[in-house]
């Protein structure tokens, strides 16, 4: 058994970061965990089209502006962990992670 850990797409409670054994490929959680990654990175793209089509389309209020940011950083964020997640369980990948800290305990 690997003792490598999936970063999984979601936080506990008090948002510390969850993970699964990624021996469980396939498992129910890993499944769940690949789609929601899709779903996010599915919606960062739509969010991109449409905020440059709304800035290419009209003057845009500071209001706009403010809420467009803000979604573009929940997506960012998004796709930064789904990165990360997978990054790690690439084979020798963890090589290049000195100054990372180590995950925690399951969640």
């Amino acid at each position: 058994m690997s003792d490598l850990l999936r970063l999984l797409p979601w936080s506990g409670a008090d948002g510390q970061p969850c993970y699964v054994s990624a021996d469980s490929d396939g498992g129910p959680v890993s499944r769940l965990a690949d789609r929601l990654e899709e779903l996010q990175l599915d919606t960062a793209a739509e969010l991109l089209d449409h905020i440059e089509e709304l800035l290419r389309a009209h003057r845009v209020s500071a209001d706009e502006l403010r809420f467009c940011v803000h979604r573009l950083v929940e997506a960012l964020r998004d796709a930064l962990r789904v990165a990360e997640s997978r990054g790690r369980r690439i084979p020798g990948a963890g090589d290049d992670m000195e100054g990372h800290p180590e995950p925690p305990d399951l969640c």
